[in-house]
């Protein structure tokens, strides 16, 4: 599995907040985490950051963008799964084969990488592909 020999972590939290500018400062300052990356939106918002504690790593970004990501966490609470995978295509399979709601097919993304997006039995949001951020001590 990705992330298990190169010291990239697989599992990364992703959390969506009303004000993800105000979130970033804060876990930064208040919770010590690294900023590794923040991507903005064409409206000045976050539309992507990512966070680094220890050897872990979330991914966050702001609510009420009209992503599929968003559209998907709108009735299932804060918080979802973001897990590395090297196969995205067969991972995906797999997960039809046995009755995964699936959200998002396997869909070949801007910034690199290949993910698909699920819905478990109690509504929260995984979301499997292959990019994983690196994450440096």
């Amino acid at each position: 599995m990705a992330g298990m020999d190169d010291g990239r972590p697989s599992v990364y939290p992703t959390l969506l907040y009303a004000d993800a500018e105000a979130a970033v400062r804060q876990l930064t300052r208040a919770f010590g985490f690294r900023e590794l990356a923040v991507y903005e939106g064409e409206d000045g918002s976050v539309a992507h950051a990512e966070l680094a504690q220890g050897n872990g790593a979330i991914m966050l970004g702001s609510k009420g963008t009209g992503s599929r990501f968003d559209e998907a966490m709108r009735n299932a609470g804060t918080t979802g799964v973001y897990v590395v995978v090297d196969d995205v295509d067969a991972h995906h399979r797999r997960a039809v084969e046995h009755g995964a709601e699936i959200l998002m097919p396997p869909t070949d993304q801007d910034y690199g990488s290949r993910d698909y997006m699920a819905r478990d039995l109690e509504g929260n949001i995984w979301s499997f592909g292959t990019y994983a951020p690196e994450v440096r001590a």
